[in-house]
């Protein structure tokens, strides 16, 4: 039997808008999530202009709303997220291809730089595998800190290439709609960039 396996970016890809900036707007409010990103714009700044890495300036904003929250609350946040807030930012023609995918017994996995704490919740949902940006824990608090690499460009291969013997399939898929899913999108036999925007 022919082994298929496909990889979907998420923010993005499946859903229309980032679900970070989702996630801080549900559990903090519209007004503290403007405020705090005015309070950081100097490290967004610095972001844009390449002064520090994609993973710093998403460990600043981690860390400023959301350390010291017990992991217990936050994972209760990301819960209530994953079943109110993303089943209404799914693209039509995401969910129809991975309904599709999944139907003819194609292994799906959600492969995404924000945490595996809601994007992992919402696949285990639909019976999907999840590899996801790591929280790290200290002391039951979210520290605002990752657990290595943040879950993006060549990370993303190298994370696929630790779970998945990529040499075992005949057909992959994969799915992605911005330059740091460019390496993934590489490896795969057939690619999709941008595939779900009309």
């Amino acid at each position: 039997m022919k082994k298929e396996i496909a990889f979907f970016d998420f923010d993005g890809t499946i859903t229309t808008r980032d679900t970070l900036l989702e996630f801080i707007k549900f559990v903090k409010g519209s007004f503290y999530f403007y405020w705090g990103f005015i309070i950081n714009a100097p490290w967004l700044l610095a972001f844009k202009l390449g002064i520090i890495t994609n993973q710093h300036a998403k460990e600043k904003i981690l860390k400023f709303f959301f350390s010291k929250m017990p992991v217990s609350v936050f994972n209760e946040h990301c819960e209530q997220f994953a079943t109110k807030i993303i089943p209404g930012l799914i693209r039509p023609g995401a969910q129809k291809e991975l309904d599709t995918l999944s139907q003819v017994g194609v292994t799906v996995v959600i492969v995404s730089a924000s945490p595996e704490n809601w994007v992992g919740k919402w696949s285990k949902r639909n019976s999907f595998d999840c590899i996801g940006t790591v929280l790290d824990i200290k002391n039951e608090l979210i520290t605002g800190k990752l657990v290595g690499k943040n879950c993006h460009g060549e990370e993303k291969v190298k994370r696929i290439k630790n779970r998945y013997n990529i040499g075992d399939y005949q057909a992959i898929y994969a799915y992605g709609d911005s330059k740091g899913d460019l390496p993934m999108l590489e490896i795969a036999t057939d690619n999709f960039y941008k595939p779900f925007r009309s």
